[in-house]
């Protein structure tokens, strides 16, 4: 394939529809579907079709790209597509699914003839919407090409980690990216909270901490949430709990422990049973806390 004139982006939550509407003003023919239908609507005034079904999104299109909540979910939507797709169109595979899911996905996609490519994307809703993700790609060389234009649409740069989507080089190294991520995130939560608990104001850690090599742009991003309470999401908490076990079973499964991350996975759940599973990750720090927090 010399181009990819035309796309389906499966998938239209905090990530998706970003990526939809940078993939539109890039000039792709792009169509979209989402399992609720009202969040892919918007998508129309930026020149996207919408779809009723997987398969109606993906009919003659050259690639589709799925960002979906995670790997059953792809697999579910996708074999709903695939008998639409001509064989030899692209799979851009961008959800966070893990590796264990990799192997299912890239059957479906042997199995229907189609080019697969594993390619998560870091950054959240911000880097979306202006088009500065960081795409982690592994796939063939010969469709490489064609896809620099779609990748340049949604990103700031690509990093081509291996030549078969099927290894899961390139998911594998997002759960590496993912686990430090949420390292961060809880490590400031727990700090503030350790402020709060102690009476400090925690603008005086943020104060001590300034301009150091303790210092870091997440701890502020996160911090600010936390002390203006805005938990607009651009990574929910439920989305980051399920990264976070995705990641403790890819350590398990290769003989590595991994103590933190596995915290971190019950603090993430703590904060969703108190009620904070659509806000921002960064509500994982009222999971120090008996309350709900607001």
């Amino acid at each position: 394939m010399t181009s990819v004139n035309s796309v389906a982006v499966l998938g239209t939550g905090i990530m998706g529809a970003p990526m939809a509407r940078n993939l539109a003003r890039a000039g792709l023919d792009v169509r979209v579907w989402n399992r609720t239908r009202a969040k892919a609507e918007p998508l129309a005034e930026a020149g996207a079709r919408v779809a009723d079904t997987p398969a109606e999104a993906v009919d003659g299109a050259d690639a589709v790209l799925t960002m979906l909540y995670d790997g059953a979910a792809v697999l579910d939507t996708m074999g709903r597509a695939a008998p639409a797709l001509r064989p030899g169109a692209l799979w851009i595979q961008s959800t966070t699914a893990g590796v264990e899911a990799l192997v299912g996905l890239s059957r479906l996609a042997a199995e229907r003839g189609l080019v697969f490519i594993d390619a998560p994307v870091l950054g959240t809703r911000q880097p979306a919407e202006s088009g500065q993700l960081i795409v982690l790609a592994a796939g063939p060389e010969p469709v490489r090409p064609a896809l620099a234009p779609l990748f340049d649409a949604i990103g700031s740069r690509t990093v081509w980690v291996g030549d078969d989507g099927a290894q899961s080089t390139a998911s594998s190294l997002k759960l590496v990216v993912n686990s430090w991520v949420l390292a961060l995130n809880n490590a400031t939560g727990e700090a503030l909270a350790l402020a709060r608990g102690l009476d400090v104001d925690p603008r005086h850690f943020l104060d001590a901490v300034a301009e150091g090599p303790l210092d870091n742009g997440y701890l502020r991003v996160k911090a600010q949430q936390i002390l203006t309470g805005d938990l607009t999401p651009s990574f929910a908490t439920a989305t980051a709990e399920k990264d976070a076990r995705l990641i403790v079973a890819a350590g398990e499964r290769t003989g590595v422990r991994l103590d933190l991350a596995a915290a971190g996975a019950d603090r993430f759940h703590r904060a969703v049973s108190q009620g904070h599973g659509l806000d921002d990750m960064a509500a994982s720090y009222y999971a120090s806390f008996e309350e709900r927090g607001e």
